[in-house]
Order: C-alpha cells, then sequence, then structure tokens
C-alpha cells in the first residue's frame, strides 16, 4: 500500500510516516499544505491521501478542500481526514459524495497505532472511517422525527459501530453478541432505512451515510 501525507506539523507528519512504515505501508510523499497535497497525489497515485483539515496559509479548512477535489478529481484513491478537533460539519462535508474510501479521524487517535493502521487499510480498501467521538456528537443530535428513530436501541448501538467502520465480528465483540446476532440487527436496519437488496456490498456504506445526514438535521 502508498500514501502520500500533508500535515503542517512536522513532528506530527513524522510520527505517523514512522508508524506507517512499521506497519508495512509505503509512503511515497509528504506535504505541508493543500497545494503541495494536490502536486504530490497527482504525482504518486497513492492508495490513500491522509491529510490534516487545517493547513497554510489560513489554517482554516485548506487540507478539507483538497480532500474534496481529490475525491471529485481522482474518486479511486482514498481519503483519510484527520482533525485536532470534533467537526461534524467537516465529516459531513467530506462525506457528502459518498462515504466509499473515506475516512475521518482525530489526531489523537494516531497514538492509537492499531486503530490508526487499521482505518488507512480500511479507507483503502473502499471503506469508511468515522472517529467514535464524532460518531457520539451526530449519535446525540439527530433529529426526532427522522428515519433512525425508527431502530431499536441495539440497531443504533450496531449502527454507531458500523459508522466507525467495524465489521461484523468486530461488533459482536464490542457488544458481546454472536456474529449472527448482529447480521440479524445489520438486516434490520437495512430494511427499516429502505437499503434493497440490489443496492448490493454499498448497503453498509449506504446506512453511514443515511446516519451522517440524518444526524446533520
Amino acid at each position: 500500500m502508498r500514501v502520500v501525507i500533508a500535515d503542517d506539523s512536522v513532528l506530527l507528519r513524522e510520527g505517523a510516516v514512522r508508524i506507517l512504515e512499521e506497519a508495512g505501508i509505503e509512503v511515497v510523499g509528504q506535504a505541508g499544505d493543500g497545494e503541495d497535497l494536490l502536486r504530490k497525489v497527482r504525482a504518486h497515485q497513492p492508495d490513500v491521501a491522509i491529510v490534516d483539515i487545517r493547513m497554510p496559509p489560513t489554517n482554516t479548512d485548506e487540507g478539507l478542500v483538497a480532500a474534496e477535489t481529490l475525491r471529485a478529481e481522482l474518486p479511486e484513491i482514498g481519503v483519510l481526514v484527520l482533525s485536532q478537533y470534533v467537526e461534524e460539519s467537516y465529516a459531513q462535508r467530506l462525506m457528502a459524495g459518498g462515504a466509499e474510501g473515506v475516512g475521518y479521524l482525530l489526531k489523537d487517535r494516531v497514538a492509537d497505532i492499531d486503530r490508526f493502521v487499521d482505518g488507512v487499510r480500511r479507507v483503502a480498501e473502499g471503506g469508511s472511517v468515522l472517529d467514535p467521538e464524532v460518531v457520539s456528537q451526530m449519535l446525540g443530535r439527530r433529529r426526532p422525527d427522522g428515519p433512525l428513530e425508527t431502530l431499536t436501541p441495539k440497531e443504533g448501538e450496531v449502527l454507531e459501530l458500523m459508522a466507525e467502520g467495524q465489521t461484523n465480528r468486530a461488533i459482536s465483540e464490542a457488544l458481546t453478541v454472536t456474529e449472527r446476532a448482529v447480521e440479524r440487527h445489520v438486516t434490520a436496519i437495512f430494511e427499516k432505512l429502505g437499503l434493497s437488496a440490489g443496492d448490493g456490498g454499498h448497503r453498509r456504506v449506504l446506512a453511514v451515510l443515511a446516519y451522517v445526514r440524518d444526524s446533520a438535521g
């Protein structure tokens, strides 16, 4: 797997590079701002671009703008955005065009090496990853009349873990239930959110998008 990483903090960037390389992931480019990131990604065509949201010159949303550009221009490349704080609107913007190959994690997760590396791999494989803190805030703000209100408390827990990018096996371990029980909950979630069998393997991603959009209301 090949990645390009962009962060104006050399210390954090070098730390992330070391973690990735020790995990067998090749870092083919580093950037300190959004424009440099776009140049490096276009040149190297990596599997994943890891992007800090706040970068020079204004340190507002340059990284997110660059990520949106990459999503539109090179949709086959996964994008994992890192943020210092929980900013739901940024997660929603990032996933506006679809959740495949997209991740949003807090920078603190870089210190959790297994979760960080797992997030990079999930995004490279076309999955989606949302930071647990972001998911928690969204869950607390969902609309009282939204489709998620039809879910049972257990189905809500399952969907929350799905939004974090967890597999059925990981969900079963987290909730201390059988994997078959998780499968039943996932099926019920799909039915209640109106996702038909024709949606195929993308139903999981569509469910996560429904979660994000409903929570944004």
